[in-house]
């Protein structure tokens, strides 16, 4: 989520790791009871659920991920905020017409 401008819908979280609606449902509920993560609709489809990475999971990933979290974060440190959305949108759409 870090690496793709912060945010993941939730049907391309579940994809990746290999479970079930109802686990995936089972935990985003606990990653945004836990404060590391924002539930909220996708604007483009209102029926599909986007999680956004809080400052709080941004400090939990740096704390478990440091050298991982850190050589994404210095690979994207030349992107604008609007040029990290727009990539992450294109990661996204990639991965839709994979599956």
């Amino acid at each position: 989520m870090q690496s793709a401008g912060g945010s993941l819908e939730l049907r391309t979280l579940r994809q990746r790791l290999g479970i079930s609606k109802a686990n995936a449902s089972e935990v985003a509920a606990t990653l945004v009871a836990r404060g590391l993560v924002d539930r909220r609709r996708s604007p483009r489809d209102r029926r599909a659920v986007t999680l956004w990475l809080t400052p709080a999971g941004e400090r939990t990933v740096m704390a478990l991920f440091p050298d991982h979290a850190g050589r994404v974060r210095d690979a994207f440190v030349p992107l604008e905020a609007d040029e990290k959305r727009e990539l992450a949108r294109l990661c996204r759409k990639l991965d839709r017409a994979s599956t």
